[in-house]
């Protein structure tokens, strides 16, 4: 069984996302990053950076329990456990992992910051908030360009790659772009989105969505907290 800490982010959803693709039996211990949980001392046992998701895998190898944060690392894992969505021929494996990391370093930030200014920061920053949007449509021209000629990130194969980006795109309607400008985007995006493993994924934790605006509290766990500045999500 693996334990999966997270919370309804793009980054925790990644790898809810792969536990569905791969079938493996997971039980959900949601994180409320509104409320602090990230930062309580039980889950900074876990990942000392204070931020979702979290797996502890307790059928690891030679049966020992793993513990794994950072959601590029989880997939990775998991990937390598499942021998699953990780094309095996080099090229095409490298492709995957150079994609992967692009998402993690490059998209999945940027984006992030694109949400923050445009959406949630409590005092306007106009040259942020247009800084980030540029930079959002930069990074979805470049994942519009790669698409343009192939079905999925690392060629022909759905992978790892693809999971770490579906969930970031999935909330462009605050990252300052218009998803119709980027054609091959959104027919990538709309094939994974009727795959079954993404419509049990959107399961989980559905009855945790937030449906009215970040209260002042929550604000100030998320984004004013000067002793733990983070979101909250890696």
């Amino acid at each position: 069984m693996i334990d999966l800490y997270t919370w309804l982010t793009p980054n925790g959803r990644k790898v809810s996302l792969m536990l569905e693709e791969c079938g493996l039996p997971y039980r959900v211990i949601p994180i409320d990053i509104g409320a602090g949980d990230q930062h309580k001392q039980e889950f900074r046992s876990i990942n000392p950076n204070g931020k979702i998701p979290a797996i502890v895998d307790h059928d690891g190898a030679m049966g020992t329990s793993v513990t794994i944060f950072e959601s590029g690392a989880i997939l990775l894992y998991l990937a390598q456990k499942t021998r699953r969505l990780l094309p095996p021929e080099p090229q095409a494996q490298w492709s995957a992992m150079s994609w992967l990391f692009f998402q993690t370093s490059s998209f999945g930030p940027a984006l992030g910051q694109a949400q923050h200014f445009l959406h949630y920061a409590p005092a306007s920053d106009a040259y942020a908030a247009e800084r980030f949007r540029q930079e959002a449509k930069r990074l979805y021209s470049v994942l519009n360009g790669r698409l343009a000629a192939r079905p999925f990130l690392a060629g022909d194969e759905y992978s790892i790659a693809d999971i770490a980006t579906w969930p970031w795109v999935k909330a462009w309607k605050i990252q300052g772009v218009a998803l119709d400008d980027y054609p091959s985007v959104q027919r990538w995006f709309s094939e994974i989105a009727a795959r079954p493993a993404v419509f049990r994924e959107s399961r989980v934790l559905a009855d945790r969505r937030r449906t009215a605006p970040l209260s002042d509290s929550q604000r100030a766990v998320l984004f004013r907290d000067t002793t733990h500045s983070s979101g909250g999500a890696t």
